[in-house]
């Protein structure tokens, strides 16, 4: 599946076992991502991390975040802020109370990113919505 198919079959706000889809479908890119650079797609990596941004479910945060840290392609590609569908406050919460290396690896890159102002005037619903005009047709 690439990108266009992805978008077409699950739009911008999938629900359901659609996002249990999406999950595969990243899981799987940054394992191929993970093994070499350019193995995983990229894209179709960053409308699973904006599709699962538009779900707002802190549970996604990491996965996010594995797919952001698959390979400096990947990094470059996918935008810190995806990490944070529930907020930046929330996010941070969260992986602050994960104690896990990857939750902390992302917490200190969000407020490296906080510091130098990427989440100035940060919104869900604007960052949403610059994603909707990012893929629209």
């Amino acid at each position: 599946m690439d990108e266009d198919e992805s978008l077409h079959r699950y739009g911008l706000r999938p629900d359901g076992s659609s996002l249990d889809e999406v999950r595969s479908l990243l899981s799987d890119h940054v394992r191929l991502e993970q093994e070499a650079q350019g193995n995983g797609d990229t894209e179709l990596m960053k409308l699973c991390c904006v599709q699962l941004f538009n779900a707002g479910s802190l549970d996604d945060v990491l996965l996010i975040w594995q797919a952001k840290s698959a390979s400096m392609d990947a990094d470059c590609s996918i935008d810190i802020q995806l990490l944070c569908g529930s907020g930046l406050a929330r996010t941070k919460a969260y992986l602050l109370g994960k104690r896990l290396p990857e939750a902390d690896a992302a917490l200190q890159r969000l407020l490296q990113c906080e510091a130098v102002g990427d989440f100035e005037d940060f919104s869900t619903e604007a960052q949403s919505a610059q994603y909707a005009a990012y893929y629209a047709p």
